[in-house]
């Protein structure tokens, strides 16, 4: 039916489609990666009806087939084959404007070129390549057997619509890629545990709903004092983060800390599986992940996994009544009498029988708690009391946990990583601290489930006071709104904003010297429509 040119045109067509195809899908396996790899995830963030990466892939998709069609019926004296071929220009220039424009808005977290996201690229390139030639010698056939004049000339012009496609063949090709994927990860989990099984450093877990990173970068620099401390890095607390902190050597180290997150029943089992901890920290428990979870319940029975294995347990306030699944808890604790100030904060650390009045640069009440965590946990492992306290004073804020800078004269308070109700709460506490005029940017609070109205009406009710409320989204602010004009909020201080981008264009309109603006929680692109 095809003699050996037309073979090779057509291949030659699927290979540049399909490359342009995994070409533009980039950003839509940066959401996968930030979804963990999980296909289905991916594909209900893609067809959200307000999903406006759907809706730009739909507009493409017409646009290339309006010009295929255009330039088939321009160039139709050459013959059909000449027409096809010179359709191929404005696809080309059609998928270049799309892709030069779709990158101006940059990925919050961009994709980051890991070796397995190197492998699903290629393998993706390689399912839309086929797919494009399993499409275009089917209709190339069709239209021969027809032998209709227009059915030829426009036999390519379906293919346009292939980009509307392209996250079901992404979730295919990451589907077929998981044969080797998930063997390759567990292997390497393994050699990991088995790196911890050899190493005689006393493991750390340190587990909650909230504070698990900042408690865990405190208590690195209070035990880094006296100490040879490991801990994961960043926020790495799933078992293949833990692996890629330890290696495949035993740590040499006194003490490795463990971050332990879940968002599921069963995902804290498997971390002291490996990690295997004889001391663990709790430090509380909330309604965060409650959508993933099923219920707060659920959440409580998980992190008290945790304090059911470790052979000493420290447990935050909110965790308090798993003191009786605990073997053994830990040293006492409290911050008491906590002062704040636009400089940090101030209270009384009580560790024990011990006292003493302390002084941080961090910001908000919950960093009290932290470091009264901390310390307890500090205290377990062998330091001096006196050791801690001298060691408090030089503790930095954790990146984008109500981290203070100043640019211009205004102060800038960077909560972008908090999305919990006690945090967040905290955070405009601690703005309230600040001279000036206080504005606050937030798109709200997510993966709360049944309960995520109720939460952000109590974020928004928290609220007033403030003199300028920038709302970035649109369903998900509709409850921040509406808790903060209950409480007595004035209509005029509110602003909803589409995006991150516009609320940005907002503030450096209305900003100046001496205000204070703080940034509460920027949802990873994954909830951005």
């Amino acid at each position: 039916m095809f003699d050996v040119p037309q073979i090779v045109s057509i291949l030659c067509g699927a290979v540049l489609m399909g490359a342009l195809l995994s070409l533009i899908s980039l950003r839509i396996e940066g959401i996968l990666q930030q979804e963990g790899y999980a296909s289905l995830n991916l594909l209900k963030w893609y067809y959200y009806r307000r999903n406006m990466h759907h809706r730009r892939m739909a507009l493409l998709s017409l646009i290339l087939a309006l010009m295929a069609a255009l330039f088939d019926v321009c160039f139709s004296f050459l013959g059909y084959e000449y027409a096809n071929l010179m359709s191929i220009i404005p696809v080309l220039g059609t998928f270049a404007v799309y892709f030069v424009a779709d990158n101006r808005y940059a990925l919050k977290v961009p994709l980051k070129y890991t070796t397995r996201a190197v492998r699903l690229i290629v393998a993706h390139t390689v399912v839309c390549i086929a797919l494009c030639g399993g499409f275009a010698f089917g209709l190339a056939a069709i239209a021969e057997v027809a032998a209709v004049t227009w059915l030829k000339l426009f036999r390519f012009v379906p293919i346009a619509l292939l980009p509307l496609f392209t996250p079901l063949t992404l979730a295919f090709a990451n589907t077929l890629m998981k044969a080797y994927e998930i063997p390759h990860l567990k292997g390497y989990i393994r050699r990991a545990t088995r790196a911890l099984d050899a190493s005689s450093c006393i493991k750390v877990g340190i587990t909650g709903s909230f504070g698990k990173t900042s408690v865990k970068r405190i208590a690195a620099h209070i035990l880094g004092s006296k100490y040879k401390v490991l801990a994961t890095p960043a926020s790495y607390n799933t078992p293949v983060g833990i692996a890629k902190c330890v290696g495949e050597t035993p740590p040499d180290c006194d003490i490795f800390l463990a971050e332990m997150g879940a968002r599921r029943v069963g995902e804290i089992g498997e971390l002291c599986n490996m990690v295997k901890p004889t001391v663990g920290v709790v430090t509380g428990v909330c309604a965060q992940h409650v959508e993933t979870f099923g219920s707060l319940e659920n959440i409580r029975h998980e992190k008290g996994v945790l304090a059911r294995r470790a052979e000493r347990v420290i447990l935050g306030e909110t965790a308090a009544d798993m003191r009786e699944d605990a073997a053994r808890e830990g040293t006492d604790f409290a911050a008491e009498d906590v002062e704040l100030t636009e400089s940090g904060v101030s209270f009384t650390l009580r560790v024990g029988e011990n006292r003493a009045r302390v002084q941080t640069e961090l910001l908000g009440r919950h960093a009290a708690q932290d470091i009264a965590l901390a310390a307890a946990l500090c205290m377990e492992l062998g330091m001096s009391f006196e050791e801690i306290v001298a060691a408090i004073p030089s503790i930095k804020p954790v990146p984008h946990r109500l981290e203070k800078t100043e640019s211009g004269g205004v102060v800038i308070l960077d909560d972008a990583y908090n999305s919990n109700v006690l945090g967040a709460k905290d955070a405009v506490e601690a703005l309230k601290c600040f001279g000036g005029r206080k504005f606050v940017v937030t798109p709200g609070l997510v993966e709360l489930g049944e309960i995520e109205e109720k939460i952000n009406s109590e974020v928004g009710a928290s609220f007033v006071g403030l003199d300028r409320i920038i709302l970035v989204g649109e369903s998900r602010v509709l409850a921040l709104r509406s808790g903060y004009l209950s409480a007595g909020g004035a209509a005029e201080n509110v602003t909803v904003v589409p995006t991150l981008h516009r609320a940005e264009e907002l503030l450096s309109a209305e900003l100046q010297g001496g205000d204070a603006v703080l940034f509460l929680n920027d949802l990873p692109d994954k909830y951005v429509p």
